[in-house]
């Protein structure tokens, strides 16, 4: 059997070959990667791409709040943004790490937050427009991030005018001065618009050659500087400035203090200050000697933006040495202090983002700290009304009011007195509709006996530049009179020339 032996031989070694010809017994098991996972390409985890968390795109964060660009961003609490645009809600999903969804706390908020979820700011409300620091010795305004920067002018003569935001009513019937407010989703009310604007074709040269002029000889040419001072920006008047010293070889502030005298001079020294010094000297001269007017301290601290606020701050400490909020804790006391340290820190909430669950139950707990219990918890009404967007405060205003069948202005003068209830009354006007805020407060300067000087000019500089004539119109609702007629009746002079000058405007 040879022969079938060596067939048989034969046979297998063909069988061997084929075998060898098709790559062996030894492939990988279908359906897996060079890695041992199945279904899988190179990443180390199962049914994920590149992100480095499982089922979940590039889109940022999902849950309570907050839109970072993805298309599931703010799922969780149903809300509304500023421009009246709504949200899905729902229940939020896990959050990273693994954890289980936040629960209510006990006083039935539903789990906050951190600010990172809130949708980027929108632009700073309200306040002073930019400026570049002036010349003639002054300490300089350094801009922190987002303050007051230095403004070039750009083709033309033109001072790029600063954004404004708008902010957009709420809230049931109107009250007197205050346009009405519609319901959610309405037209937003707009607070920029100014009486003076920088001038176009601006001459910094031909300024100061002017200003020279209207000082040279015996007197004064007052209604010469009211033209060019009162019709210039701030940037401009800085602009001005500089162009003197070179011109002249004098400082442009020394030579005018030296020409004019009471309320024209203060109210030109106020419009040759950049913004944020004149701030400053404000509140120092507010805190100055014996006693202290609260109400300075309140208009500016209640009615500025984080960013002028903290400028403020660091040039208040370049004039005087030490920190503005040592000095407000110095001056002040109880629970007062305790809302302008709050202010002071420049952390409110400025973008856009609103909540109606959460507007509806901070109402309740205002409520609960004040009218529904014997004495009132100061430290809510703070915590609320110092911290919160103002599209949010309003909605806990309108809220308040379904509530309570009353405003909320009228609960904070019936369970406050003092200081803290102007701090607070403040706060209130100025969030509802800021320009009728600043008319109460111009007519409180020309009202009764004699007038009060110091807060008419700066009522009137620092308001030109951003929303004056709005503050007009408020005014005449508010008082049945102009503005400009309020003014020729209590001031004279070139000090009435210059105020009137800037509520009729440049334009």
């Amino acid at each position: 059997m040879p022969n079938l032996n060596s067939l048989i031989g034969g046979l297998a070694n063909v069988a061997s070959h084929l075998q060898s010809s098709r790559g062996g017994s030894n492939n990988p098991t279908p359906n897996q990667g060079g890695n041992g996972y199945p279904n899988q390409g190179s990443s180390a985890y199962p049914n994920q791409g590149n992100s480095a968390y499982p089922n979940q795109s590039g889109s940022g964060y999902t849950g309570y709040g907050g839109n970072t660009g993805g298309p599931q961003a703010y799922q969780g609490y149903g809300g509304v943004y500023g421009n009246g645009q709504r949200y899905d809600g729902g229940q939020s999903p896990p959050s990273q790490g693994g954890y289980p969804p936040s629960m209510p706390s006990q006083g039935g908020y539903p789990s906050m937050p951190s600010q990172g979820a809130y949708p980027p700011s929108m632009p700073s409300q309200g306040g002073y427009p930019p400026s570049v620091p002036s010349q003639g010795g002054y300490p300089p305004s350094t801009p922190s991030q987002g303050g007051y920067p230095p403004s070039m002018p750009s083709q033309g003569g033109y001072q790029p005018y600063p954004n404004q935001q708008s902010y957009q009513s709420y809230g049931n019937a109107p009250q007197p001065g205050y346009p009405s407010q519609p319901s959610f989703g309405g037209a937003p009310q707009m607070w920029n618009n100014p009486s003076i604007r920088p001038v176009a074709g601006f001459n910094a040269n031909a300024d100061a050659e002017a200003l020279r002029k209207a000082m040279k000889g015996l007197g004064c040419n007052n209604s010469k500087v009211v033209a060019v001072l009162c019709g210039r920006s701030n940037w401009q008047r800085q602009e001005i400035s500089k162009a003197f010293k070179v011109m002249y070889g004098k400082d442009l502030i020394k030579e005018l203090k030296g020409e004019l005298s009471g309320d024209f001079e203060d109210l030109i020294m106020a419009l040759m200050e950049p913004p944020a010094r004149y701030d400053a000297m404000q509140l120092y001269k507010a805190m100055a000697g014996l006693g202290t007017k609260e109400s300075v301290l309140i208009e500016i601290m209640t009615t500025r933006t984080n960013a002028q606020i903290q400028e403020l701050k660091m040039t208040y400490k370049q004039l005087y040495g030490h920190d503005l909020e040592r000095d407000l804790i110095g001056e002040t006391s109880g629970h007062f202090k305790r809302l302008l340290v709050s202010l002071c820190a420049g952390g409110r909430d400025e973008s856009n983002y609103t909540d109606p669950l959460r507007a509806n139950q901070d109402a309740r707990n205002l409520y609960r700290a004040g009218e529904q219990r014997l004495g009132t918890d100061e430290s809510c009404f703070n915590a609320i009304l110092a911290s919160q967007n103002m599209y949010q405060l309003r909605m806990v205003f309108d809220e308040y009011q379904k509530v309570t069948k009353h405003s909320i202005e009228k609960a904070i003068e019936t369970e406050f007195s003092g200081d803290i209830r102007d701090g607070l009354l403040a706060v209130v006007k100025s969030i509802r509709y800021r320009p009728a805020y600043f008319a109460e407060l111009l007519n409180n300067s020309m009202r009764g006996f004699g007038t009060r000087d110091n807060d008419l000019i700066r009522l009137v500089v620092t308001r030109a530049e951003i929303d004056l004539r709005d503050i007009q119109q408020s005014y005449h609702q508010l008082y049945k009179t102009s503005l400009e007629n309020a003014i020729a009746g209590d001031c004279s002079g070139a000090y009435k020339e210059g105020l009137i000058a800037l509520v009729k405007g440049n334009y």
